[in-house]
């Protein structure tokens, strides 16, 4: 993300369980419930309630979901999963770690550290050139939520060409700005390095620089400087966007926690985008910096892009990814020299846990 929030969070609170037991019924004869007998049947079904209680919550899968920020509208789906019980539901014992720029995702996956990890089409096309053995099992969002923020002089990315400065970060470099590039004739020479601080933007019309849209267009409008966003996705750009990346041995050796990790989250983001109040007490809680009138702003973004129920996920549903995509993603890479040719593109991701999930939005 390009926001910049404190990292790390507090451990939170385990889920409490409760038990009901056998309490008498006010009819009840007093004779009948304080009988030997009686108070020995009681005594077996309670002891059996917490023994299988107990069983059940041993039963639980412990998971550990990294993500790729710190704490935010756009990772909604998945505290709204924890917050709300549905990875309970599943069977499932989440933790929620958050990333940060510190933070390799990568590196803490592959170690063992965390089972699923946020991910990005490009990174994980990268590492399996590289021979990791990781894989894309879903995507919360249709496209990337990678844009331009620009001054409103500007109608459309064609108009970078036209002498604009455009600010890059480092990963821009070896990601969306290649393909920026080659589809509006731009050139290294007009690029300047992003620092994620918007001075250097508000300081010079002439200036545009990379965004998210519910991020840096909410600290423009609160600057009260009047701004532009153009979405690549809208312009072609093919990556998926907020994916769920795990090994290979996860999912060879533990294919129902990850077919229940999946739903449970394509779950999550359905009933985010139908009331956000749960997630966002949790994004607040674990980012302090979260406010609620930037949270209302991602979240009328996310709707307004349609990103989660956009595009394929219309008809087949919310996590959805296709071949012709992950094709268009790995041509993009191999022409901007991103990724060699002989890289075996189809191991970064299976289509195997989101093809019949059917969680429609």
């Amino acid at each position: 993300m390009n926001a910049v929030y404190p990292l790390f969070s507090k451990s939170r609170p385990a889920a409490r369980l409760r038990f009901f037991l056998f309490a008498p019924s006010h009819k009840e004869s007093i004779n009948m419930t304080t009988t030997p007998s009686f108070r020995r049947l009681r005594h077996a079904a309670c002891g059996l309630l917490l023994t299988l209680s107990a069983a059940s919550a041993m039963a639980a899968d412990k998971v550990t979901f990294l993500t790729s920020w710190y704490a935010q509208a756009e990772h909604g789906g998945f505290y709204q999963a924890l917050a709300k019980g549905i990875y309970q539901k599943h069977g499932l014992d989440v933790t929620i770690k958050m990333g940060g720029p510190q933070v390799n995702g990568m590196q803490l996956l592959t170690s063992g550290q965390a089972d699923f990890l946020m991910g990005y089409d490009l990174q994980v096309l990268k590492s399996v050139e590289q021979g990791l053995p990781v894989t894309t099992v879903a995507a919360s969002f249709q496209t990337d939520l990678q844009g331009m923020l620009t001054h409103d002089d500007v109608n459309g990315l064609a108009d970078l060409k036209n002498n604009k400065t455009v600010l890059v970060s480092t990963s821009g470099r070896t990601t969306w700005w290649p393909w920026l590039k080659s589809r509006y004739s731009l050139t290294d020479a007009q690029s300047r390095p992003y620092t994620f601080n918007l001075q250097p933007f508000m300081a010079d019309a002439n200036t545009a620089q990379q965004a998210y849209p519910s991020s840096e267009p909410f600290q423009a409008m609160k600057a009260g400087v009047k701004s532009k966003f153009f979405l690549f996705a809208s312009d072609g750009y093919p990556p998926y966007g907020t994916t769920i990346v795990t090994m290979n041995r996860t999912v060879q050796d533990k294919p129902d926690v990850v077919a229940r990790f999946v739903k449970a989250s394509m779950e999550g983001w359905k009933s985010y985008m139908a009331d956000p109040a749960a997630a966002n007490a949790l994004i607040k809680q674990e980012n302090p910096n979260m406010k609620d009138d930037q949270l209302a702003f991602a979240m009328e973004k996310l709707k307004e892009f349609n990103f989660i129920g956009g595009g394929d996920a219309a008809k087949q549903g919310i996590g959805t990814m296709s071949d012709a995509r992950w094709k268009k993603t790995y041509d993009f890479m191999v022409e901007a020299g991103l990724l060699k040719a002989e890289a075996d593109w189809k191991k970064a991701y299976t289509t195997q846990f989101v093809k019949e999930l059917k969680v429609m939005p």
